[in-house]
């Protein structure tokens, strides 16, 4: 998601997309002015949640997609709703196409941007033993590189609009163990820790950098695991508050990250969990 306070972009849906949100928060902060996003997601119910809650707020969005019929149904469902969302087609696993979208976006909204939502994962889910180099590569490169990739072309647009902000949307699988995840649970480490030293190293350029890190939320990736039996009964059973999470409790929490009403705040990974991250998440 790439923003000039108060605008907001994000990455959309399937394995690659991306929102960009120019918006103007209501009554909800007077100091928001006009934000500019950016957002690359792969999760799409998740990005769908994000585009529907900031541009709720006032903010007018534009997002991306790799899938160019899903993205023209969701404009159309969000015209009928009244929102200002526009959308283009982007693949984000291109380190071409990463740098195509973010000239857009600089093109778009005159070379400034308040908020760059990285919102990009994928997984293959295997016993470590049996991953290959090829498996690494494209967990590594979809989950992680594209994210550190788009921080780094966005800078100069964020350091522009002197007051930036970066939210990566990672996972508790980067802060406690998951099995059969080694590898995504390793690319989401490494973007818990670029949250840390973004924040320190781009906080002279007024940029603030925070995560939000996200449980089992209610999403078409993650049902199939819910529908075992057993593996939701062991989740629940880890879970504090006894159930998965909804995506609107995930967007909420972005949406926040990116409010004046956090212009202290920077290096801060939240995770969105129900309280599982206090059991662990390696099953016996």
């Amino acid at each position: 998601m790439i923003c000039t306070y108060h605008q907001y972009n994000t990455l959309s849906d399937s394995p690659h997309n991306s929102i960009f949100i120019q918006k103007k928060l209501k009554q909800c902060s007077q100091r928001a002015g006009s934000l500019k996003k950016l957002i690359p997601f792969y999760y799409f119910v998740i990005r769908h949640a994000i585009v529907e809650e900031l541009a709720g707020l006032g903010a007018t969005v534009h997002t991306c997609s790799r899938n160019e019929v899903d993205l023209n149904e969701c404009l159309s469902e969000w015209r009928k709703k009244g929102l200002q969302v526009t959308g283009s087609v982007c693949d984000v696993s291109s380190r071409a196409e990463r740098e195509k979208l973010i000239s857009s976006a600089s093109n778009r909204f005159n070379g400034k941007l308040n908020i760059l939502i990285n919102n990009v994962g994928t997984n293959k889910p295997k016993p470590t033993l049996e991953y290959t180099a090829q498996d690494f590569s494209f967990i590594m490169a979809t989950n992680f590189e594209s994210a550190y990739h788009l921080s780094q072309l966005a800078h100069p647009l964020l350091k522009a609009s002197s007051a930036g902000s970066i939210v990566f949307v990672s996972s508790v699988c980067g802060v406690v163990s998951v099995r059969g995840g080694s590898i995504y649970g390793a690319s989401k480490g490494a973007m818990n820790q670029l949250t840390k030293n973004l924040a320190c190293k781009w906080a002279k350029d007024n940029i603030r950098t925070n995560c939000a890190a996200p449980c089992y939320i209610k999403t078409p990736l993650v049902q199939p695991y819910l529908d075992d039996e057993n593996f939701f009964n062991a989740v629940i059973s880890r879970t504090p508050m006894g159930r998965v999470g909804e995506p609107k409790e995930v967007s909420s929490l972005v949406a926040f990250q990116c409010l004046p009403a956090t212009s202290y705040m920077t290096r801060q990974s939240i995770c969105v969990d129900g309280g599982m991250t206090v059991n662990g998440f390696t099953f016996p």
